[in-house]
Protein backbone atom coordinates (compact mmCIF):
# COMPACT_ATOMS: atom_id res chain seq x y z
CA UNK A 1 0.00 0.00 0.00
CA UNK A 2 1.53 3.90 -0.78
CA UNK A 3 2.00 5.63 2.34
CA UNK A 4 -1.04 7.96 2.98
CA UNK A 5 0.99 10.62 4.26
CA UNK A 6 2.72 11.27 0.71
CA UNK A 7 0.43 12.64 -1.70
CA UNK A 8 0.58 10.35 -5.25
CA UNK A 9 2.87 12.17 -8.10
CA UNK A 10 0.03 14.50 -10.06
CA UNK A 11 -0.17 13.57 -13.82
CA UNK A 12 1.00 16.06 -16.11
CA UNK A 13 -1.42 17.91 -18.11
CA UNK A 14 -1.34 17.03 -22.33
CA UNK A 15 -1.38 20.72 -22.66
CA UNK A 16 1.91 21.15 -20.89
CA UNK A 17 3.68 18.37 -22.70
CA UNK A 18 2.49 20.06 -25.96
CA UNK A 19 3.91 23.30 -24.68
CA UNK A 20 7.38 22.29 -24.73
CA UNK A 21 9.01 23.95 -27.57
CA UNK A 22 11.90 21.83 -27.43
CA UNK A 23 9.69 18.40 -28.34
CA UNK A 24 8.05 20.13 -30.72
CA UNK A 25 4.45 17.58 -30.73
CA UNK A 26 1.89 18.51 -32.83
CA UNK A 27 -2.10 17.20 -32.33
CA UNK A 28 -3.47 16.81 -35.31
CA UNK A 29 -7.07 14.79 -33.89
CA UNK A 30 -9.06 14.20 -30.70
CA UNK A 31 -10.40 16.77 -28.88
CA UNK A 32 -8.54 19.56 -27.22
CA UNK A 33 -9.33 19.33 -23.80
CA UNK A 34 -7.37 20.54 -20.79
CA UNK A 35 -8.57 17.93 -18.54
CA UNK A 36 -6.83 15.41 -19.99
CA UNK A 37 -3.84 14.05 -17.75
CA UNK A 38 -1.06 12.20 -18.74
CA UNK A 39 0.02 9.72 -16.07
CA UNK A 40 3.44 8.00 -17.44
CA UNK A 41 4.84 7.46 -21.32
CA UNK A 42 4.77 3.79 -22.74
CA UNK A 43 5.76 2.14 -26.03
CA UNK A 44 4.68 -0.32 -27.86
CA UNK A 45 4.37 -1.69 -31.19
CA UNK A 46 2.20 -4.20 -30.71
CA UNK A 47 -1.07 -4.22 -32.73
CA UNK A 48 -2.70 -4.59 -29.86
CA UNK A 49 -1.69 -2.65 -26.99
CA UNK A 50 -4.60 -3.52 -24.73
CA UNK A 51 -2.87 -6.40 -22.35
CA UNK A 52 0.12 -4.06 -21.65
CA UNK A 53 -1.10 -0.67 -20.56
CA UNK A 54 -2.53 0.47 -17.18
CA UNK A 55 -4.38 3.33 -18.13
CA UNK A 56 -3.22 6.67 -18.40
CA UNK A 57 -0.64 6.45 -20.39
CA UNK A 58 0.62 7.99 -23.38
CA UNK A 59 1.55 5.54 -25.85
CA UNK A 60 4.06 6.54 -28.49
CA UNK A 61 4.68 4.40 -31.74
CA UNK A 62 6.40 4.62 -34.66
CA UNK A 63 3.71 2.81 -36.70
CA UNK A 64 5.64 -0.71 -37.09
CA UNK A 65 3.30 -2.62 -36.46
CA UNK A 66 0.47 -1.85 -39.04
CA UNK A 67 0.88 -3.92 -41.73
CA UNK A 68 1.14 -3.39 -45.86
CA UNK A 69 -2.60 -1.89 -46.88
CA UNK A 70 -4.15 -1.87 -43.76
CA UNK A 71 -7.41 -0.26 -44.00
CA UNK A 72 -9.84 1.98 -41.63
CA UNK A 73 -10.80 -1.42 -40.11
CA UNK A 74 -7.88 -2.29 -38.81
CA UNK A 75 -7.19 1.50 -37.03
CA UNK A 76 -10.05 1.55 -35.72
CA UNK A 77 -9.50 -1.50 -34.03
CA UNK A 78 -6.52 -0.45 -32.78
CA UNK A 79 -7.96 2.47 -31.11
CA UNK A 80 -10.47 1.04 -30.06
CA UNK A 81 -8.93 -1.06 -27.92
CA UNK A 82 -6.13 1.38 -26.62
CA UNK A 83 -9.30 3.69 -25.49
CA UNK A 84 -10.81 0.54 -23.82
CA UNK A 85 -7.53 0.17 -21.92
CA UNK A 86 -7.84 3.90 -21.15
CA UNK A 87 -5.37 5.24 -22.62
CA UNK A 88 -4.70 9.18 -22.66
CA UNK A 89 -3.50 9.82 -26.03
CA UNK A 90 -1.64 8.35 -29.05
CA UNK A 91 2.09 9.32 -29.85
CA UNK A 92 3.03 8.85 -33.21
CA UNK A 93 6.70 9.13 -34.72
CA UNK A 94 6.72 9.96 -38.55
CA UNK A 95 10.44 8.64 -38.78
CA UNK A 96 11.89 6.10 -40.04
CA UNK A 97 8.78 4.08 -41.21
CA UNK A 98 6.00 6.14 -42.01
CA UNK A 99 6.90 9.77 -43.61
CA UNK A 100 3.19 11.35 -42.76
CA UNK A 101 0.49 9.76 -40.01
CA UNK A 102 -1.84 7.52 -42.14
CA UNK A 103 -4.92 9.63 -42.53
CA UNK A 104 -7.39 6.41 -41.51
CA UNK A 105 -4.95 6.66 -38.17
CA UNK A 106 -5.98 10.12 -37.84
CA UNK A 107 -9.91 9.53 -38.33
CA UNK A 108 -10.21 6.51 -35.78
CA UNK A 109 -8.76 8.76 -33.14
CA UNK A 110 -10.94 11.17 -34.09
CA UNK A 111 -13.87 9.01 -33.92
CA UNK A 112 -12.76 7.35 -31.15
CA UNK A 113 -12.39 10.77 -28.97
CA UNK A 114 -8.32 9.73 -28.19
CA UNK A 115 -6.04 12.61 -28.55
CA UNK A 116 -3.23 12.08 -31.58
CA UNK A 117 -0.07 13.50 -31.36
CA UNK A 118 2.42 13.85 -34.25
CA UNK A 119 5.86 13.36 -32.67
CA UNK A 120 8.67 14.87 -35.88
CA UNK A 121 11.49 12.92 -36.54
CA UNK A 122 14.21 14.97 -34.72
CA UNK A 123 12.11 14.39 -31.25
CA UNK A 124 13.13 10.81 -30.15
CA UNK A 125 10.34 8.81 -27.60
CA UNK A 126 13.09 8.60 -24.73
CA UNK A 127 13.11 12.78 -25.25
CA UNK A 128 9.05 12.61 -24.86
CA UNK A 129 9.58 10.14 -21.57
CA UNK A 130 11.95 12.38 -20.33
CA UNK A 131 9.86 15.67 -20.61
CA UNK A 132 7.39 14.02 -19.25
CA UNK A 133 9.12 12.84 -16.30
CA UNK A 134 10.26 16.21 -15.46
CA UNK A 135 6.88 17.61 -15.95
CA UNK A 136 5.60 15.02 -13.05
CA UNK A 137 8.73 16.03 -10.76
CA UNK A 138 7.69 19.68 -10.76
CA UNK A 139 4.15 19.06 -10.71
CA UNK A 140 4.94 16.64 -7.61
CA UNK A 141 7.62 19.00 -5.84
CA UNK A 142 4.84 21.91 -5.94
CA UNK A 143 1.90 19.71 -4.60
CA UNK A 144 4.29 18.21 -1.53
CA UNK A 145 5.09 22.25 -0.98
CA UNK A 146 1.58 22.73 -0.96
CA UNK A 147 0.86 19.91 1.49
CA UNK A 148 4.15 21.07 3.69
CA UNK A 149 2.61 24.78 4.45
CA UNK A 150 -1.01 23.08 4.53
CA UNK A 151 0.54 20.51 7.56
CA UNK A 152 2.17 23.53 8.95
CA UNK A 153 -1.06 26.13 9.12
CA UNK A 154 -3.01 22.72 10.03
CA UNK A 155 -0.34 22.33 13.09
CA UNK A 156 -0.69 26.30 14.00
CA UNK A 157 -4.50 26.65 13.61
CA UNK A 158 -4.29 23.66 16.29
CA UNK A 159 -2.30 25.36 18.71
CA UNK A 160 -5.07 28.41 19.24
CA UNK A 161 -7.09 28.92 21.93
CA UNK A 162 -9.91 28.22 19.24
CA UNK A 163 -8.32 25.13 17.71
CA UNK A 164 -11.76 23.34 16.21
CA UNK A 165 -13.02 26.75 14.26
CA UNK A 166 -9.21 27.53 13.29
CA UNK A 167 -8.43 23.70 12.00
CA UNK A 168 -11.61 24.04 9.74
CA UNK A 169 -11.29 27.44 8.62
CA UNK A 170 -7.98 25.58 7.28
CA UNK A 171 -8.85 23.12 5.71
CA UNK A 172 -11.57 24.62 4.02
CA UNK A 173 -9.47 27.45 3.05
CA UNK A 174 -6.66 24.61 1.73
CA UNK A 175 -8.92 22.53 -0.18
CA UNK A 176 -10.94 25.59 -1.33
CA UNK A 177 -14.09 24.35 -0.59
CA UNK A 178 -16.59 23.62 2.65
CA UNK A 179 -15.01 21.35 6.01
CA UNK A 180 -17.57 20.05 8.87
CA UNK A 181 -17.53 18.28 12.06
CA UNK A 182 -20.10 16.48 12.69
CA UNK A 183 -20.83 15.30 16.26
CA UNK A 184 -21.72 11.44 17.79
CA UNK A 185 -25.66 11.98 17.03
CA UNK A 186 -24.76 13.36 13.34
CA UNK A 187 -25.40 17.50 14.07
CA UNK A 188 -23.03 19.56 12.45
CA UNK A 189 -21.11 20.98 15.53
CA UNK A 190 -18.59 23.52 13.38
CA UNK A 191 -18.28 24.19 9.69
CA UNK A 192 -15.84 26.65 7.78
CA UNK A 193 -15.71 28.06 3.78
CA UNK A 194 -18.83 28.38 1.67
CA UNK A 195 -22.00 27.06 2.40
CA UNK A 196 -22.73 24.51 -0.58
CA UNK A 197 -26.51 23.75 -1.84
CA UNK A 198 -28.75 22.03 0.20
CA UNK A 199 -28.29 18.46 -2.36
CA UNK A 200 -24.50 18.97 -1.09
CA UNK A 201 -25.23 19.33 2.26
CA UNK A 202 -27.69 16.52 2.84
CA UNK A 203 -25.41 14.18 0.89
CA UNK A 204 -22.48 14.98 2.95
CA UNK A 205 -24.65 14.41 6.29
CA UNK A 206 -25.34 11.19 4.85
CA UNK A 207 -21.80 10.35 3.78
CA UNK A 208 -20.56 10.94 7.42
CA UNK A 209 -23.14 8.47 8.71
CA UNK A 210 -21.00 5.61 6.50
CA UNK A 211 -18.08 6.12 8.05
CA UNK A 212 -19.39 7.06 12.16
CA UNK A 213 -18.62 3.90 14.41
CA UNK A 214 -21.60 3.69 16.96
CA UNK A 215 -20.18 5.06 20.57
CA UNK A 216 -21.15 3.32 24.04
CA UNK A 217 -22.87 6.75 24.70
CA UNK A 218 -24.45 7.55 21.54
CA UNK A 219 -25.75 3.79 20.00
CA UNK A 220 -26.84 4.54 16.96
CA UNK A 221 -30.47 3.24 15.82
CA UNK A 222 -30.98 2.24 12.42
CA UNK A 223 -34.34 3.38 10.18
CA UNK A 224 -35.45 2.53 6.72
CA UNK A 225 -33.99 5.50 5.00
CA UNK A 226 -30.19 4.87 6.59
CA UNK A 227 -27.81 5.13 4.09
CA UNK A 228 -25.66 2.11 4.77
CA UNK A 229 -24.53 -0.06 4.49
CA UNK A 230 -23.00 2.12 0.96
CA UNK A 231 -22.12 1.00 -2.49
CA UNK A 232 -18.44 -0.06 -2.88
CA UNK A 233 -17.63 2.44 -5.35
CA UNK A 234 -18.52 5.34 -3.41
CA UNK A 235 -16.68 3.86 -0.15
CA UNK A 236 -12.42 3.79 0.31
CA UNK A 237 -11.75 1.95 3.46
CA UNK A 238 -8.64 2.47 5.40
CA UNK A 239 -9.22 -0.22 7.86
CA UNK A 240 -9.94 -3.88 8.23
CA UNK A 241 -11.14 -6.44 10.21
CA UNK A 242 -13.57 -9.64 10.55
CA UNK A 243 -17.32 -9.39 11.56
CA UNK A 244 -17.14 -11.21 14.78
CA UNK A 245 -20.45 -12.01 16.52
CA UNK A 246 -22.63 -11.60 13.69
CA UNK A 247 -24.74 -15.18 13.29
CA UNK A 248 -28.16 -15.69 13.50
CA UNK A 249 -27.74 -16.80 17.05
CA UNK A 250 -25.98 -13.49 18.31
CA UNK A 251 -28.24 -11.59 20.52
CA UNK A 252 -29.07 -7.24 19.54
CA UNK A 253 -27.23 -5.41 20.40
CA UNK A 254 -24.48 -7.44 21.76
CA UNK A 255 -20.87 -6.19 22.17
CA UNK A 256 -19.63 -8.68 19.73
CA UNK A 257 -22.51 -6.55 16.99
CA UNK A 258 -20.61 -3.20 18.03
CA UNK A 259 -17.40 -4.84 17.34
CA UNK A 260 -18.53 -6.48 13.96
CA UNK A 261 -19.89 -3.16 13.31
CA UNK A 262 -16.60 -1.14 13.67
CA UNK A 263 -14.45 -4.00 11.84
CA UNK A 264 -16.64 -3.82 9.09
CA UNK A 265 -17.41 -0.08 8.69
CA UNK A 266 -14.66 1.65 6.83
CA UNK A 267 -12.78 4.79 8.41
CA UNK A 268 -12.84 7.36 5.04
CA UNK A 269 -15.42 7.29 2.40
CA UNK A 270 -16.00 9.53 -0.62
CA UNK A 271 -18.84 10.45 -3.33
CA UNK A 272 -19.50 13.18 -5.71
CA UNK A 273 -22.83 15.01 -6.25
CA UNK A 274 -23.77 17.98 -7.82
CA UNK A 275 -19.95 17.85 -8.92
CA UNK A 276 -18.41 18.66 -6.05
CA UNK A 277 -16.36 15.92 -4.27
CA UNK A 278 -17.45 14.83 -0.87
CA UNK A 279 -15.11 12.69 1.65
CA UNK A 280 -16.05 11.71 5.12
CA UNK A 281 -13.31 11.14 8.05
CA UNK A 282 -13.91 9.38 11.04
CA UNK A 283 -12.08 10.30 14.14
CA UNK A 284 -9.58 8.02 15.50
CA UNK A 285 -10.56 8.68 19.28
CA UNK A 286 -13.67 6.48 18.95
CA UNK A 287 -16.27 9.13 20.22
CA UNK A 288 -18.30 8.88 16.57
CA UNK A 289 -16.54 11.98 15.34
CA UNK A 290 -17.06 12.99 11.72
CA UNK A 291 -14.86 15.04 9.85
CA UNK A 292 -16.38 16.06 6.02
CA UNK A 293 -15.25 18.57 3.24
CA UNK A 294 -16.89 19.34 0.08
CA UNK A 295 -14.95 20.84 -2.23
CA UNK A 296 -15.52 21.10 -6.26
CA UNK A 297 -12.27 19.64 -7.60
CA UNK A 298 -9.58 16.69 -5.57
CA UNK A 299 -6.10 17.26 -6.36
CA UNK A 300 -3.40 15.02 -5.69
CA UNK A 301 -2.63 15.91 -2.43
CA UNK A 302 -6.18 17.17 -0.63
CA UNK A 303 -6.60 13.58 1.22
CA UNK A 304 -3.28 13.91 2.83
CA UNK A 305 -4.14 17.57 4.18
CA UNK A 306 -7.32 16.45 5.19
CA UNK A 307 -5.75 13.24 6.95
CA UNK A 308 -3.89 15.36 8.78
CA UNK A 309 -7.22 17.74 9.78
CA UNK A 310 -8.35 14.53 10.73
CA UNK A 311 -5.66 13.63 13.26
CA UNK A 312 -5.71 16.97 14.65
CA UNK A 313 -9.17 17.22 15.41
CA UNK A 314 -9.27 13.10 16.60
CA UNK A 315 -6.61 15.09 19.17
CA UNK A 316 -8.88 17.86 20.25
CA UNK A 317 -11.91 15.85 20.42
CA UNK A 318 -10.82 13.23 21.89
CA UNK A 319 -9.85 11.97 25.22
CA UNK A 320 -5.99 12.61 25.94
CA UNK A 321 -4.76 11.22 29.52
CA UNK A 322 -1.59 9.97 30.96
CA UNK A 323 -3.52 6.88 32.88
CA UNK A 324 -6.94 4.92 31.48
CA UNK A 325 -10.06 6.29 32.23
CA UNK A 326 -10.94 3.63 34.80
CA UNK A 327 -8.40 4.32 36.68
CA UNK A 328 -9.24 8.53 36.71
CA UNK A 329 -12.73 7.42 37.21
CA UNK A 330 -11.95 5.51 40.35
CA UNK A 331 -10.04 8.05 41.45
CA UNK A 332 -12.96 10.57 41.48
CA UNK A 333 -15.02 7.78 43.31
CA UNK A 334 -12.98 7.20 46.13
CA UNK A 335 -12.09 11.28 46.29
CA UNK A 336 -16.08 11.75 46.65
CA UNK A 337 -16.21 8.66 49.14
CA UNK A 338 -14.00 10.26 51.74
CA UNK A 339 -10.77 9.15 50.75
CA UNK A 340 -7.46 11.28 51.01
CA UNK A 341 -5.82 12.66 47.76
CA UNK A 342 -2.91 11.08 48.64
CA UNK A 343 -3.86 7.44 48.29
CA UNK A 344 -5.57 8.24 44.63
CA UNK A 345 -2.12 9.90 43.37
CA UNK A 346 -0.91 6.83 42.26
CA UNK A 347 -3.92 6.43 40.20
CA UNK A 348 -3.39 9.29 38.14
CA UNK A 349 -0.01 8.57 37.59
CA UNK A 350 2.14 9.90 40.00
CA UNK A 351 2.45 11.34 43.22
CA UNK A 352 3.89 15.38 42.90
CA UNK A 353 2.07 17.35 40.13
CA UNK A 354 2.22 20.90 38.98
CA UNK A 355 -0.88 22.91 38.69
CA UNK A 356 -0.90 25.16 35.87
CA UNK A 357 -3.63 28.04 35.36
CA UNK A 358 -4.37 29.40 32.15
CA UNK A 359 -6.00 32.19 30.15
CA UNK A 360 -6.29 32.73 26.23
CA UNK A 361 -5.22 35.65 25.01
CA UNK A 362 -7.85 37.95 23.45
CA UNK A 363 -10.60 36.13 24.68
CA UNK A 364 -13.20 36.76 27.80
CA UNK A 365 -13.73 33.28 28.75
CA UNK A 366 -12.68 29.53 27.55
CA UNK A 367 -14.96 26.65 26.06
CA UNK A 368 -14.23 23.19 26.54
CA UNK A 369 -13.25 22.30 23.66
CA UNK A 370 -10.29 25.15 24.06
CA UNK A 371 -9.33 23.85 27.39
CA UNK A 372 -9.13 20.27 26.41
CA UNK A 373 -6.75 21.62 23.69
CA UNK A 374 -4.93 23.35 26.24
CA UNK A 375 -4.65 20.01 28.04
CA UNK A 376 -3.16 18.34 25.24
CA UNK A 377 -0.26 20.62 24.54
CA UNK A 378 0.63 20.60 28.25
CA UNK A 379 0.19 16.72 27.82
CA UNK A 380 -2.40 15.95 30.66
CA UNK A 381 -6.77 15.28 30.32
CA UNK A 382 -6.80 16.44 33.81
CA UNK A 383 -8.37 19.91 32.82
CA UNK A 384 -11.01 21.85 34.63
CA UNK A 385 -12.49 25.11 33.58
CA UNK A 386 -13.21 27.46 36.31
CA UNK A 387 -14.86 30.89 34.76
CA UNK A 388 -12.33 32.22 33.08
CA UNK A 389 -9.57 30.03 34.26
CA UNK A 390 -8.39 26.52 32.57
CA UNK A 391 -6.33 24.50 35.39
CA UNK A 392 -4.41 21.63 34.42
CA UNK A 393 -2.52 19.01 36.48
CA UNK A 394 0.65 18.23 35.10
CA UNK A 395 2.96 15.46 35.65
CA UNK A 396 5.65 16.85 38.36
CA UNK A 397 8.42 15.22 36.54
CA UNK A 398 7.35 17.48 32.64
CA UNK A 399 8.40 20.65 31.85
CA UNK A 400 5.91 23.24 31.05
CA UNK A 401 6.24 25.31 28.06
CA UNK A 402 5.07 28.48 26.22
CA UNK A 403 1.61 27.82 24.61
CA UNK A 404 0.47 30.08 21.90
CA UNK A 405 -2.07 31.54 22.70
CA UNK A 406 -2.31 31.20 26.53
CA UNK A 407 -0.72 33.11 29.49
CA UNK A 408 0.08 30.48 31.62
CA UNK A 409 1.00 30.60 35.63
CA UNK A 410 2.88 27.13 36.94
CA UNK A 411 3.25 26.11 40.83
CA UNK A 412 6.00 24.34 42.03
CA UNK A 413 5.80 20.62 41.44
CA UNK A 414 3.84 19.34 44.44
CA UNK A 415 2.89 16.29 46.96
CA UNK A 416 -0.72 15.33 47.37
CA UNK A 417 -1.32 17.37 50.36
CA UNK A 418 0.15 20.39 49.20
CA UNK A 419 -2.03 20.75 46.32
CA UNK A 420 -4.58 23.28 47.10
CA UNK A 421 -1.16 25.57 48.38
CA UNK A 422 -0.05 24.22 44.04
CA UNK A 423 -3.16 25.78 43.21
CA UNK A 424 -2.98 29.12 45.17
CA UNK A 425 0.96 29.40 43.84
CA UNK A 426 -0.58 29.01 40.07
CA UNK A 427 -3.27 31.45 40.39
CA UNK A 428 -0.74 34.07 41.66
CA UNK A 429 1.95 33.22 39.01
CA UNK A 430 -0.89 34.00 36.79
CA UNK A 431 -2.13 36.96 37.95
CA UNK A 432 1.48 37.89 37.74
CA UNK A 433 2.19 37.05 34.67
CA UNK A 434 -0.86 38.67 32.83
CA UNK A 435 0.01 41.80 34.88
CA UNK A 436 3.28 41.73 33.74
CA UNK A 437 2.27 40.66 29.86
CA UNK A 438 4.71 37.33 30.26
CA UNK A 439 3.31 34.67 28.70
CA UNK A 440 4.41 31.88 30.90
CA UNK A 441 5.45 32.77 35.13
CA UNK A 442 6.00 30.02 37.09
CA UNK A 443 6.10 30.26 41.38
CA UNK A 444 9.61 30.94 42.29
CA UNK A 445 11.01 32.43 39.57
CA UNK A 446 13.00 35.85 40.71
CA UNK A 447 10.48 39.10 40.43
CA UNK A 448 11.52 41.49 38.15
CA UNK A 449 12.27 44.93 39.64
CA UNK A 450 8.41 45.46 36.89
CA UNK A 451 7.12 43.53 39.32
CA UNK A 452 7.46 45.89 42.08
CA UNK A 453 6.01 48.52 40.56
CA UNK A 454 1.95 49.21 39.75
CA UNK A 455 1.73 49.03 35.97
CA UNK A 456 0.28 52.24 35.50
CA UNK A 457 2.76 53.76 37.75
CA UNK A 458 5.60 52.83 36.14
CA UNK A 459 4.38 53.86 32.71
CA UNK A 460 3.18 57.01 34.04
CA UNK A 461 6.90 57.54 35.55
CA UNK A 462 8.18 56.62 32.07
CA UNK A 463 6.30 58.90 30.01
CA UNK A 464 7.46 61.57 32.34
CA UNK A 465 11.34 60.72 32.45
CA UNK A 466 11.29 60.28 28.40
CA UNK A 467 9.29 63.26 27.38
CA UNK A 468 11.77 65.35 26.45
CA UNK A 469 12.97 63.58 23.28
CA UNK A 470 9.49 61.35 23.03
CA UNK A 471 9.13 63.64 19.88
CA UNK A 472 12.32 62.14 18.32
CA UNK A 473 12.23 58.85 17.37
CA UNK A 474 16.04 58.64 16.28
CA UNK A 475 17.03 59.62 19.47
CA UNK A 476 15.03 57.13 21.52
CA UNK A 477 16.16 54.43 19.18
CA UNK A 478 19.47 55.41 19.53
CA UNK A 479 19.39 55.34 23.30
CA UNK A 480 17.40 52.29 23.71
CA UNK A 481 20.27 50.56 21.51
CA UNK A 482 23.33 52.20 23.32
CA UNK A 483 21.84 51.18 26.47
CA UNK A 484 21.52 47.88 25.54
CA UNK A 485 24.98 47.34 23.77
CA UNK A 486 26.17 48.67 27.19
CA UNK A 487 27.34 51.92 26.06
CA UNK A 488 29.59 50.75 22.50
CA UNK A 489 29.98 53.56 19.91
CA UNK A 490 31.03 51.13 17.45
CA UNK A 491 27.80 48.28 17.96
CA UNK A 492 25.59 50.70 17.97
CA UNK A 493 26.56 52.27 14.83
CA UNK A 494 26.72 49.38 12.98
CA UNK A 495 23.16 48.05 14.69
CA UNK A 496 22.13 51.37 13.54
CA UNK A 497 23.67 51.44 10.14
CA UNK A 498 24.74 54.83 11.08
CA UNK A 499 28.31 56.30 11.75
CA UNK A 500 29.90 56.34 14.48
CA UNK A 501 29.88 59.80 14.88
CA UNK A 502 26.24 60.12 14.45
CA UNK A 503 25.84 57.95 17.48
CA UNK A 504 27.65 60.03 19.63
CA UNK A 505 25.85 63.30 18.75
CA UNK A 506 22.50 61.59 19.42
CA UNK A 507 23.51 60.30 22.75
CA UNK A 508 25.18 64.08 23.58
CA UNK A 509 21.64 65.49 22.39
CA UNK A 510 19.93 62.87 24.80
CA UNK A 511 21.77 63.48 27.62
CA UNK A 512 21.31 67.78 26.90
CA UNK A 513 17.62 67.29 26.79
CA UNK A 514 17.35 64.63 29.72
CA UNK A 515 19.59 67.00 31.94
CA UNK A 516 21.27 64.03 33.15
CA UNK A 517 24.58 62.15 33.26
CA UNK A 518 24.52 59.20 31.10
CA UNK A 519 27.78 57.88 32.38
CA UNK A 520 26.10 57.11 35.76
CA UNK A 521 25.25 53.65 35.68
CA UNK A 522 21.96 54.73 38.44
CA UNK A 523 20.65 56.73 35.54
CA UNK A 524 21.16 54.22 33.18
CA UNK A 525 19.56 51.33 35.03
CA UNK A 526 16.62 54.25 35.18
CA UNK A 527 16.41 55.17 31.56
CA UNK A 528 16.40 51.42 30.55
CA UNK A 529 13.59 50.82 32.88
CA UNK A 530 11.26 53.62 31.25
CA UNK A 531 12.48 52.62 27.93
CA UNK A 532 11.30 48.75 28.46
CA UNK A 533 7.67 50.17 29.30
CA UNK A 534 7.72 52.35 25.70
Amino acid sequence: MPDPTVPPTPPVALDALLARADLGLRRIAGPADPAVVVHWAHTSEMADPYPYLLGGELLLSAGVHIPDGAGAGYFDAYVSRIVAAGGAALGFGVAPVHDTVPGALVEACEMHGLPLLEVPPRTTFSAVARALWQLMAQARTAELRRVTEAQQSLATAAARPDPVPAVLQQLARRLGGRAVLYGPEGTEIAGAGPEPGEEVRTALAKLAEVVRPPSPGHPRTPSPEDPRPPSPRHTRASSSGHRVGSGPDAPAGSSSDLHADLAARPSSASDTVAGVRLVAHALGNGEGFVLGSAAPQRDAGDHTIASVAAVLLSLLTGERHGGSGADRSSALVRLLLGAAPAEVAPLLGGDRWRVVCGRPDGRAAPDPVAASALGAALGSSLVDVAGEVVRVLVPGGRTVERVPGWTLGVSAAAAPRDWPAADAQASRALARARATRTPLLRHGDRPALTDLVPPHDADAHARALLAPIERSPALVDTLRTWLSLHGSWDRTAVALDVHRNTVRQRIARCAALLDTDLDDPDVRMELWFALRRT
